[in-house]
């Protein structure tokens, strides 16, 4: 039996994820062509690497389909509800970086902080009749935080898409979405709330507690964690 490593398959995340390992003289690789989803790992026995995308990684690491996983620890904490008794976060890897921020149009000049949006958002529903929409894919991060802040009189709508283009194309009032520099908020005319983020996201090691565990999984794992200088 061997410990399955999910790794993203493809840009930055993929290649930053191959520098952090091979630092530690882990060699990842794809195999064959660039639409196969399997690759080669050299440097430590009994590790295999399995090619997925980011937002599929929480959901395998909770089925215990694979034993450890790299993804954005958003994707963990929102893919799956009570995240922390299906993954143990390992170590987070210092690249990926991105902030979950709560973001409303230039033009609200008196909208700056989350008390602003909670009565702006009880102005929008008595004179719309309707909840203000708030766009996002992060629906339960932001709930919670939301409702630990005391905001209401909201409702969250799905984004598929691009999410910082629903303000302007009318199918949201505001928007909560992941920014690295905050270009394209700006280029939509919206500007973030002066209030912690939602989340402070960065690519995270995680290990399944629900994968099926064995004495040679076991030992590979207490080898890799001793190259990754990470001790037992």
């Amino acid at each position: 039996m061997v410990v399955k490593l999910g790794v993203p398959s493809k840009g930055r995340l993929m290649e930053k994820t191959f520098e952090w390992f091979a630092q530690a003289g882990v060699t990842l690789s794809r195999a064959g062509a660039e639409r196969e989803y399997s690759g080669v790992v050299e440097g430590i026995e009994g590790v295999e690497l399995v090619l997925l995308s980011a937002s599929e990684i929480p959901r395998e690491l909770a089925a215990g389909r694979i034993h450890l996983g790299v993804t954005g620890s958003d994707l963990v904490r929102d893919k799956l509800a009570a995240w922390d008794s299906k993954v143990i976060e390992i170590a987070p890897m210092g690249f990926g970086h991105a902030d979950l921020i709560i973001a409303v149009p230039k033009a609200w000049v008196d909208v700056d902080t989350l008390d602003d949006l909670d009565a702006a958002a009880a102005a929008f529903r008595a004179r719309h009749g309707f909840r203000m929409r708030i766009a996002t894919k992060y629906h339960h991060l932001v709930r919670e935080f939301l409702k630990t802040n005391g905001v209401a009189d909201y409702q969250l709508v799905d984004s598929q898409g691009a999410t910082e283009g629903t303000v302007k194309n009318l199918t949201a009032e505001a928007i909560a979405d992941i920014t690295s520099t905050g270009e394209t908020l700006r280029a939509n005319h919206l500007k973030i709330l002066n209030c912690e983020p939602v989340h402070k996201s960065q690519a995270t090691l995680f290990k399944s507690r629900t994968a099926a565990w064995s004495d040679d999984t076991r030992a590979t794992m207490v080898a890799l964690k001793e190259m990754l200088g990470m001790g037992d």
